[in-house]
């Protein structure tokens, strides 16, 4: 069994849970964000083609609509980040500023 660095709670959450690794949300055609250690953004580089590739990069892609994590896109997901904090991707609100949001401040 391969281990990961993030687990799912409920139909859209996605707990990161190794702080050694990011994050790299993929959600269709929608923009990418990355989850690190320090936070959450939108990621701009490229998007490792295999799973070998990110590992070496200290990556790890996450595709929301992959049957074996929620198996369709999603237009909210929340993100429980290493740095005590619950995010709220909203894309619906993409190219905004409400678009990633603070959705609680310490989770733990």
């Amino acid at each position: 069994m391969i281990e990961k660095n993030f687990i799912t709670s409920g139909r859209n959450t996605i707990i990161h849970k190794i702080k050694k690794f990011d994050l790299l949300i993929v959600n269709g055609d929608k923009p990418t964000v990355i989850v690190s250690n320090r936070g959450i953004g939108i990621y701009k580089g490229e998007i490792p083609a295999k799973r070998s590739i990110a590992k070496k990069a200290y990556q790890e892609v996450v595709n929301v609509d992959s049957t074996e994590l929620f198996g369709e896109e999603k237009t909210l997901i929340f993100i429980q980040a290493l740095d005590g904090k619950e995010y709220k991707i909203d894309y619906s609100k993409t190219n905004t500023k409400s678009f990633i949001k603070i959705h609680q401040d310490n989770y733990i």
